[in-house]
């Protein structure tokens, strides 16, 4: 490797790592959603996480479109319009009122997703490309920034609501604020992003993880003919349940519980165990197998799950403080294991394909969760039944990635053509 081409992938790294902190906003959605319930939608959470659900939906649709530009154009470009599509859905949010709170799914919600999209997936590639040998360490990096974002902004974003006058009526403004954040960042940051050069990956690999990973390298059509494809997309809506309900109403579930004085530390707790489960899970990932240590993840968060109505006190920032590091894990391993069966060369939109489970399910759990919190509005307790929902979701999807673990198994023991 020249200097040159160690110069362009630390530069591709800090870069990844820079966008993926600020689109770490994204995970501070409860700080939003009790003001934005009551100011936009008369007190209804249902439609007002419905906006975080869109946001994360549509930011699979991103990932796959800006994963086609990526390989058509550069992955300089498509991070730059996606940019300017995020500060943009940001800014335009900051005008919505009572008289159309729809607008909100639109800028915040589809614009923010889409934007978000084009950013999110083609950074992760773009790394992963330039570390070959360590790509769940390096994933881990990228998306534990993603998760680090919500501890640096949650603080910030709490201070610019109260303000701004506090909940209720300080969003919007704080949409602004951080529409030119978002401008700043993925801008500047999308020139420091470029692809290695041919013949990069195949000079800094081993021989072994050749054999495993590179001789493999599915289009986005041969993937979607694969059965492996639907397994694991299938898997990844069902396993991110539960964390995605606790991070869609960690504060509002604090407060419920006694604890508002103190409710944003949910915020925070979450946030900053989500950031540190992708690094450490990565990590082992690179270790244990993608398959074994999303397994342990999703046992982990089946278990935890039947937890939340039992913690009382200060035990409720811990259980989130778990859930979180185990969904955080969750995230750093999903797109490494779609690099590890489909391939590097066509990652950015086969992992957007892959998301579009991680966003159905985010519009699943979003409702359901948001319809048991009304229900719950006198009695936490009885949002209950929407954490025992995650937790046989997270069953189901154990059972699926054994069959992935088998399917795979079969296909190594075929011996490869020379």
């Amino acid at each position: 490797m020249n200097k040159n081409q160690s110069f362009n992938r630390i530069c591709a790294l800090y870069a990844a790592i820079a966008i993926q902190l600020t689109l770490g906003v994204a995970y501070i959605w409860s700080v939003f959603q009790t003001g934005i319930a009551e100011s936009l939608f008369n007190g209804d959470n249902a439609p007002a996480a419905l906006t975080f659900s869109l946001l994360l939906a549509t930011l699979t649709i991103g990932s796959v479109i800006g994963g086609k530009l990526a390989v058509k154009y550069s992955t300089r470009i498509v991070v730059f319009i996606g940019g300017i599509i995020l500060s943009i859905g940001f800014f335009m949010a900051s005008f919505v009122t009572a008289n159309n709170p729809w607008m909100l799914w639109v800028t915040y919600g589809v614009m923010g997703g889409i934007g978000m999209g084009f950013t999110y997936s083609t950074t992760i590639a773009c790394a992963q490309k330039w570390y070959p040998h360590k790509k769940g360490f390096v994933t881990g990096i990228i998306v534990s920034a993603l998760g680090f974002g919500g501890v640096v902004f949650t603080p910030i974003v709490e201070k610019l609501i109260l303000t701004f006058g506090g909940a209720g009526s300080g969003e919007p403004k704080t949409f602004m604020v951080l529409s030119f954040v978002f401008l700043f960042v993925c801008t500047i940051g999308s020139f420091f992003l470029k692809n290695p050069p041919e013949g990069y990956l195949s000079a800094n690999t081993t021989t072994a993880a050749q054999t495993i990973k590179i001789t493999v390298d599915y289009s986005p059509s041969q993937m979607l003919k694969s059965v492996k494809f639907y397994l694991l997309t299938g898997a990844f809506l069902l396993a991110c349940m539960g964390g995605l309900m606790m991070i869609g109403f960690a504060k509002p579930i604090a407060v419920a519980k006694g604890l508002a004085d103190t409710a944003t530390i949910g915020v925070l707790a979450i946030s900053m165990f989500n950031s540190l489960g992708r690094l450490l899970w990565g990590m082992i990932s690179d270790k244990l197998g993608r398959k074994n240590t999303i397994i342990i993840l999703l046992s982990g968060t089946a278990i935890l799950a039947l937890f939340v109505n039992l913690a009382t006190g200060f035990w409720i920032y811990i259980l989130i403080a778990l859930i979180g590091f185990f969904y955080g894990g969750l995230l750093s391993n999903f797109p490494s294991l779609t690099a590890d069966l489909f391939g590097p060369k066509h990652m950015s939109t086969n992992y957007g394909f892959v998301l579009l489970g991680f966003g159905t399910g985010a519009i699943i759990s979003s409702q359901i969760a948001g319809f048991y919190r009304d229900i719950a509005k006198d009695d936490i307790n009885l949002m209950f039944p929407a954490f025992i929902i995650a937790s046989c979701c997270a069953v189901i999807a154990i059972a699926l990635m054994f069959v992935l673990k088998i399917i795979r198994k079969r296909e190594r023991s075929i011996p490869q053509e020379t």
